[in-house]
């Protein structure tokens, strides 16, 4: 597991949703991410380096203060730690486009940005949703993903919260029963994903020789094909939940597919797919 610090002089969120989005790239990336919003001192700063040193991670942050970037940069580069600054690039070349200096106050972007805050709370719930997590509230979630392992769940799950909806998403094992919630949900509320079983194994195999583990039963092609088996199995009991084939779609083309199939390409809380 690898940790990085998310950093802010106001809450950290922006830095906590570019690295989100940012790992949305990455298969089953093995992230912590550490938030520390409300960092005002130089002498934080060298705590959160410090430990960021210690923890084997990096840092990556928003600080709108000067004074505090140069701290960040300073004491990074002291303690031998990776530093990325998300701000202060963009700060530097909109004050010479705009031949004004920025006005350095911390949280303006939450102030004038609720569709922000939505998101955030959007990213929040369906990372604590994950892969089978907290099903006790699945009600709450706006769009359940369900399939077999290694059909995009928790990439689309975070793409799709990214752009302000609460996913939750729910793994099928083979003779393993899903939580009895998943059939109390209403229509519209969750979608299946189905892989064809020659291409599960080509993903399977990828994700073995990531993670350095034997491939043997996993990416098994005729145990893939049990478990496709009993995720139609699944699907059959529930004949109203809509099918989305991901074999060989990318992330955005199936996210689109999904929230045209909740009915929810017409709302105007959520940004349209099309425009983004």
């Amino acid at each position: 597991m690898y940790n990085i610090y998310a950093v802010s002089d106001a809450t950290g969120r922006t830095a906590e949703g570019v690295l989100r989005a940012a790992l949305t790239q990455y298969d089953d990336s093995q992230v912590t991410i550490r938030r520390y919003g409300g960092v005002r001192t130089a002498s934080r700063v060298r705590e959160i380096v410090l430990e960021a040193r210690d923890e084997g991670g990096f840092v990556v942050h928003t600080l709108v203060s000067a004074e505090l970037r140069r701290a960040m940069l300073t004491e990074g580069r002291a303690a031998n730690v990776a530093t990325i600054d998300l701000m202060g690039p963009m700060l530097a070349r909109l004050s010479e486009l705009l031949a004004a200096q920025p006005r350095a106050e911390p949280g303006l972007f939450e102030i004038f940005d609720p569709a922000y805050l939505q998101r955030i709370d959007a990213i929040d719930f369906t990372v604590w949703h994950d892969d089978g997590r907290n099903t006790h509230d699945l009600d709450k979630a706006e769009i359940v993903l369900v399939g077999v392992s290694r059909t995009s769940k928790t990439p689309l799950s975070i793409y799709l919260a990214y752009r302000g909806w609460r996913v939750a998403n729910v793994p099928l094992v083979l003779n393993v029963e899903p939580p009895a919630q998943l059939f109390k949900l209403p229509r519209r509320r969750v979608v299946g994903l189905v892989v064809k079983p020659e291409r599960l194994v080509e993903l399977r195999h990828v994700r073995a020789e990531h993670l350095k583990t034997s491939p043997l039963g996993y990416a098994d092609l005729e145990y893939i094909r049990q478990e496709v088996v009993y995720a139609y199995q699944i699907f059959d009991r529930r004949r109203d939940w809509p099918l989305v084939d991901v074999t060989t779609k990318p992330i955005e083309e199936t996210a689109a597919e999904v929230v045209a199939l909740m009915g929810g390409t017409g709302r105007a809380d959520k940004p349209d797919f099309e425009a983004s």
